[in-house]
């Protein structure tokens, strides 16, 4: 409908008497427009309410503005009084949104109507105003120790590795890596290289954009660990400190640094949430398996993480990532993603085995020259009847033989570590080197007893 006409006065009849001030009906007296208060729009723009309908002009004759009166006020809505009923509103959702939105705005709205409301009580006079903030520092340093300090300082040194088979074509994929030493060394997974060991490449690129080729100086399937060389190595190579893996406690802090599905530069943090954990690589039945008794933590690690340092709170390298564990899988390299159990190589162990890989190109393990169970698990590791091929399960005059141990014994401790499975046992041999002296544990007819091996060794993954 037309409102061009609401609230305009109503021309009076001149050829009535003036209405006394005071008469015993009168309309309500105006209100000057001058006493209307100023803050009024801001309760129209924080909540908008609904126009009302137009009041309909009195019935008798409209009050005269002669005599020195004020001109006839405008017929104005009764806000305060009760309105007529109306539908009932079915757009509650609009008015929601209306709230929203001023809220968004309410920063901007607020700062113009209060500025305006000033400008009225001061006569309409204005001055400058000034909003005062802060200052904004002049420089802003992370404190040593502190995650971001952390990464900023290692990542430089963590490299993202992309490796190529030579005989498949497109066979390969993404890991991580760290810089071991100036001469260019990188330390990583075996798994993440042994597509391109045979004939394949290798390309390392640093957090700063920076690709270098690299080929394999060794590689330890066993331990899941390998060593890379780059070609024509940068000069300023920083390698990350080495801390001491033994010396970590459940509950310290941990930072990992990798290419999960190949996003380099990633950097999560957990704790450390057990030790001593061990883990087999593949499903513990032998063949190509790699063992190790991993320290485990609940930094989310996933495929691409494979090789890249598990950091301390100092920066210092307490592990190399490599397992993790994924619902409905085992242990292995190829899971769907993390659920909070990773496992890394303790770096006292992969310190051993890169200057080993280092120095002559091949691993070498301890062993006690015996074959054991590699199924059953929670009753210890047995020691098998007979050994691959034919073989005697006790080598002659091996570690084991020379101990005394017989085919048949149910190893139950290997040093101060209690022993439930052949995996188990496997792994705590590996974190030793040979010649080491270790005390062993063992049930033989349901008897326990006691007895020292000292390790022997075995060179290459054969």
């Amino acid at each position: 409908m037309s409102t061009e006409n609401e609230g305009a006065a109503v021309p009076a009849d001149r050829s009535t008497p003036s209405t006394p001030p005071t008469p015993p009906t009168p309309p309500t007296p105006p209100t000057p427009p001058a006493a209307e208060p100023a803050a009024e729009p801001v309760t129209a723009v924080q909540e908008p309410v609904p126009a009302p309908a137009p009041t309909p002009a009195p019935a008798g004759p409209a009050p005269a503005s002669a005599g020195g009166w004020p001109p006839a006020p405008p017929v104005t809505p009764a806000w305060a009084a009760p309105a007529a009923p109306e539908a009932p509103r079915k757009r509650g959702g609009g008015l929601v949104a209306a709230v929203l939105v001023a809220a968004l705005v309410a920063g901007g709205v607020g700062g113009g109507v209060g500025y305006w409301a000033a400008s009225e009580r001061d006569g309409g006079t204005t001055s400058s105003t000034t909003v005062s903030v802060g200052d904004s520092p002049a420089s802003f340093k992370r404190d040593p120790g502190t995650v971001a300090a952390v990464a900023a300082k290692a990542l430089p040194s963590v490299v993202t590795i992309q490796a190529k088979s030579g005989a498949v074509e497109g066979e390969g994929g993404t890991g991580t890596g760290f810089v071991y030493d100036k001469e260019g060394h990188i330390v990583t997974n075996n798994h993440v290289v042994a597509s391109a060991a045979e004939g394949g490449t290798l390309s390392v690129t640093f957090s700063n954009g920076k690709a270098y080729d690299a080929e394999v100086i060794g590689r330890a399937e066993g331990y899941d660990v390998a060593v890379l060389k780059l070609k024509n190595a940068p000069s300023n190579l920083a390698p990350l400190p080495l801390g001491d893996s033994d010396k970590v406690a459940v509950g310290d802090s941990t930072i990992a640094i990798g290419a999960p599905f190949g996003l380099s530069n990633t950097v999560t943090t957990g704790i450390i949430s057990a030790k001593n954990r061990p883990v087999a690589s593949g499903d513990g039945s032998g063949g190509k398996n790699s063992y190790m008794s991993a320290l485990q933590t609940d930094a989310s690690i996933n495929p691409g993480n494979s090789g890249g340092p598990l950091l301390d709170a100092r920066g210092a390298v307490i592990g190399i990532n490599s397992a993790i564990q994924s619902a409905g899988s085992g242990f292995g390299q190829s899971q769907a993603g993390s659920i909070g159990l990773g496992f890394a190589i303790p770096v006292n162990q992969a310190k051993n085995v890169a200057e080993q890989l280092i120095k002559t190109g091949k691993p070498v393990y301890p062993v006690i020259g015996a074959t054991v169970n590699m199924q059953d698990k929670g009753e210890g590791a047995t020691i098998a009847d007979q050994g691959s091929g034919g073989t005697p399960a006790i080598a002659p005059n091996g570690p084991a033989a020379k101990a005394g141990l017989q085919p048949g014994d149910v190893i139950t401790g290997f040093g101060d570590r209690q022993i439930d499975s052949g995996p188990t046992l496997i792994s705590e041999i590996w974190t030793h080197k040979p010649g080491d002296t270790v005390k062993i544990t063992y049930e033989r007819a349901g008897k326990t007893a006691t007895t020292t091996v000292t390790l022997g060794e075995r060179t290459g993954d054969n």
